[in-house]
């Protein structure tokens, strides 16, 4: 007996001192993990950084996590940063997906896994996943909202529509775009939506970084020159931001008081404030790509990766980046629109009554 209780003290002692000599970071039983998010102006990516951090933290990781200011020299910074500091996983929300490929040689070389994660990182071979939503999908709901509300189906018509898309350098943006023309383009051959302005293409119709008053000043240049006596009918937006400053720019010629009628215009992220806009008649509809859900797989595919495991994925042909096709989890997104947003938005959880107010 008393040589078992012997033992048993060398054998927690040695533990012991194995785990003193653990690295601080490791000490508390789990990796540090990399989350590298482009900005905090919108509100989605400081959720998505949140839900990240929460589940990471439920699990034992260490998550490091930083936002960039939409500052390219910035995020890559503090990529470094968290190689150096010993990171074993990296996701990645890039700013722009075409300037990582040196610091994620040095994640290669490190053996560090690299989940990117909404926006596809293009033109390297060291993205190892992609954890996404259906961004084509997205563009077809954004679309199939204006149809909708527009009546299109029922034969009305001819509407005017302006078009505008996401930052160039961002990959999803061309996803969203393709997505809505695909449902757009057969009524605007058919003369039922009518581009007055004449800009089609991401080469004329992209908004940098997303930015809102890129996109508010667009809208007023094309108000002036094309819209004095006609009637802008409906606007593809391709994310809230930028249907809030559409919405103020057509507010300030009139639009929505008397009998000049707000034109219809989608959205997507299911902001706050977008949706109060969609709750008070305003904006038209919005597109919910549910983070909570979005975190969750990621962190799956952090927990393969540091079991040794396969991550799950369930699309290994969509997203070819110039160097490779990045295996990807794909998520279904949701359309909301005045209609249905209790039962999708409030009912799940993701805000509460009292924040729509």
């Amino acid at each position: 007996m008393i040589a078992r209780q012997m033992l048993r003290k060398l054998i927690l002692g040695a533990a012991l001192l194995s785990a003193a000599a653990v690295p601080s970071a490791w000490a508390a039983g789990g990796d540090p993990i990399g989350v590298a998010m482009p900005t905090k102006s919108s509100q989605r990516w400081i959720d998505d950084g949140n839900n990240i951090v929460k589940l990471l933290q439920a699990k034992g990781y260490k998550p490091d996590l930083q936002y960039a200011d939409d500052d390219i020299p910035t995020q890559l910074a503090q990529i470094e940063n968290m190689l150096t500091k010993g990171v074993k996983v990296l996701v990645v929300a890039s700013i722009d997906g075409t300037t990582l490929g040196d610091v994620l040689s040095k994640a290669a070389e490190r053996d560090v896994k690299v989940i990117a994660y909404d926006r596809l990182i293009k033109g390297t071979p060291n993205v190892d996943y992609y954890a996404t939503f259906d961004n084509y999908k997205v563009g077809v709901q954004q679309a199939t909202s204006i149809v909708d509300a527009l009546g299109l189906k029922d034969g009305k018509g001819p509407f005017n529509i302006e078009l505008f898309g996401g930052s160039p350098d961002d990959n999803n943006a061309y996803f969203f775009y393709d997505g809505a023309m695909s449902v757009l383009k057969p009524y605007i051959d058919a003369k039922k939506l009518v581009v007055r302005s004449g800009q089609f293409g991401m080469d004329k119709v992209s908004t940098l970084r997303w930015d809102p008053a890129t996109a508010q000043a667009r809208m007023d240049n094309l108000l002036s020159a094309y819209y004095g006596n006609a009637h802008l009918d409906a606007v593809l937006s391709p994310y809230d931001g930028i249907s809030t400053a559409i919405i103020s720019s057509v507010k300030s010629v009139g639009y929505g008081s008397g009998n000049l009628k707000l034109p219809v215009i989608s959205g997507q992220d299911a902001e706050l404030q977008s949706v109060k806009s969609i709750i008070a008649g305003e904006q038209t509809a919005t597109i919910f790509k549910d983070t909570r859900e979005l975190a969750k797989v990621t962190v799956a595919m952090i927990d393969a990766i540091e079991s040794g495991k396969q991550p799950e994925v369930n699309d290994t042909k969509t997203y070819n980046n110039g160097k490779k096709v990045v295996p990807s989890y794909l998520l279904s997104p949701v359309i909301v629109t005045k209609d249905n947003w209790k039962p999708v938005l409030v009912d799940s959880g993701y805000y509460t009554l009292d924040q729509l107010k």
